[in-house]
């Protein structure tokens, strides 16, 4: 296994497609292909059914609930893409996905309908794939009948027995790279009576990308074996990237609606603790089954592979934050989303404010407006570059507005807003002498942390820093440096990430 472990971008597929091709040993019964049977001979009560092609959408938006009261034959064509796509901001990562984003496409059927499955591998695409519906009763969940080479199409039938909300995900060799790309998606069994009318019916799975580079690292990135063989995720993310359900992309509601979420974890590790800051589910499915609902539950554990039903009315306006509360996660990692809420205040069930920007970390407004303003100057650069090699200015300020979101996201609570810090338990940063006085050590304290006393401006503060050179990068804290040197009244030349490179090595 040695061998998986040292995995780059260009010998992934080409090993991937070995181990699925030329290994038969190594696949379960359900992961290769198996002889084409020819079309199924239905039963005549079951070519009479009427025949309807399945919607499919993309996450996070549902197809819509069914109208008919009875059984169909459904046509469902989902295409399979491996699609280079945005992971993060700046990072880039080759998604394998169904139907072109990450979660596959929704699917939607009714107990009792007959699914004729068409599984189409597009021609661009490097490996074979299949599919597994935890929703099908059959060898491998359909996986054994739906292996798929680049520029094919596989076809099977099953019958849709049990109702429920269920994940499918890629079964092909090796599987948790299949999935840690992104291989995964759900199925809805809607129960023969139906579920209960909600106002608004909304996608999200959860999932985890095992990246070369650490979280941030800008670039293509690729998968990382010895890091999913270790559960060592640089990203855990909703709907397939970091900020896919924030600002404009924010999931939307009226005070007053009922809202219900489809909630998924495509994996390949870890579970999650799906919860939404600010409310209560008022009912919950645990495990996705659709008849005997829990009441009244804050957060609920999904399971790899698993899923969950949530449903809850919104009784007053304001952004509520879903997250994994695992919640390094949710801040560090990229498992946040927003739910925006509008419509009148009822200040008997709640008074005071919207969350706080705090807990939203760089996707809080005053981050989201520093990426703007740093894809501006980025757009500058580029123009500049044209007619004048002398941008070192422009770079500068990129690294201020690169800083201010890490500032954000880090240091906000504690030193302010306005660098001001809290008297007497965190020191200031604006006009600080002691920032000032030394700069290799404002880096060793970035790296290393800080405790005890210090004395800044005259005063005396006795305080912790904790260490952050687990969390961020060494361009991260030439940025954040950067920033806070020049901002406040603060004047300064940039830090560079080769100089805290040096340093983080001299200290080891």
């Amino acid at each position: 296994m040695t061998s998986l472990i040292h995995l780059t971008h260009r010998t992934v597929p080409a090993l991937a497609l070995a181990v699925a091709l030329l290994s038969p040993a190594l696949l379960r019964a359900d992961e290769g292909p198996t002889e084409a049977k020819g079309l199924v001979a239905l039963p005549p009560e079951v070519e009479a059914l009427p025949v309807e092609q399945a919607i499919l959408t993309a996450a996070p938006n549902v197809p819509p609930p069914f109208k008919r009261q009875y059984s169909a034959r459904v046509i469902v064509n989902l295409e399979v893409r491996e699609v280079v796509k945005r992971l993060a901001d700046g990072v880039e990562y080759t998604f394998w996905t169904y139907g072109g984003s990450v979660p596959g496409s929704f699917i939607r059927i009714r107990e009792g309908d007959v699914v004729e499955f068409h599984l189409n591998n597009h021609p661009s695409s490097k490996l074979p794939h299949n599919i597994d519906l935890h929703a099908v009763t059959g060898p491998g969940g359909g996986a054994a009948s739906s292996f798929t080479a680049p520029g094919h199409s596989s076809q099977f039938t099953f019958q849709a027995l049990n109702p429920g909300l269920y994940v499918y995900h890629c079964a092909t060799a090796p599987v948790p790279m299949h999935i840690g790309n992104g291989m995964y998606g759900m199925i809805l069994v809607e129960p023969k009576e139906g579920l209960p009318p909600v106002d608004r019916e909304y996608y999200v799975m959860q999932g985890e990308f095992y990246t070369t580079g650490r979280y941030g690292e800008e670039g293509l990135q690729s998968f990382d074996m010895a890091k999913a063989i270790d559960e060592r995720p640089p990203y855990v993310v909703f709907n397939g990237a970091v900020g896919s359900l924030v600002g404009d992309r924010a999931l939307t509601a009226k005070v007053g609606e009922r809202v219900r979420i489809y909630f998924g974890v495509g994996g390949p590790n870890l579970t999650s603790s799906f919860h939404i800051i600010g409310e209560i589910f008022d009912k919950v499915y645990p495990e996705a089954g659709l008849h005997l609902p829990n009441t009244n539950v804050q957060t609920t554990l999904v399971p790899s592979g698993g899923a969950t039903v949530v449903e809850f009315k919104v009784e007053v306006p304001g952004t509520f934050i879903l997250v994994d509360h695992s919640l390094t996660r949710a801040f560090n990692k990229g498992a946040l989303g927003m739910l925006k809420v509008s419509g009148p205040e009822n200040r008997v069930i709640y008074s005071g404010k919207e969350i706080d920007a705090v807990y939203l970390g760089a996707q809080a407004e005053a981050g989201s407006t520093s990426a703007k303003r740093e894809a501006e100057l980025k757009s500058q650069i580029a123009a500049e570059m044209k007619s004048n090699p002398a941008i070192a200015g422009l770079t500068k300020e990129i690294q201020i507005e690169k800083g201010k979101q890490v500032y954000m996201g880090l240091c906000f609570a504690c030193h302010q807003p306005d660098g001001r810090g809290l008297p007497g338990a965190f020191p200031p940063l604006a006009g600080s002498d002691f920032l000032q006085a030394d700069r290799d050590r404002a880096v060793r304290i970035v790296l290393k942390g800080l405790s005890g006393p210090v004395v800044v401006n005259g005063q005396t503060i006795n305080s912790l820093m904790p260490p952050q050179e687990a969390v961020l990068t060494d361009a991260q804290i030439a940025d954040v440096l950067t920033y806070v040197n020049n901002s406040w009244g603060n004047k300064g030349d940039a830090f560079s990430a080769d100089k805290v490179k040096a340093i983080r090595n001299e200290i080891r």
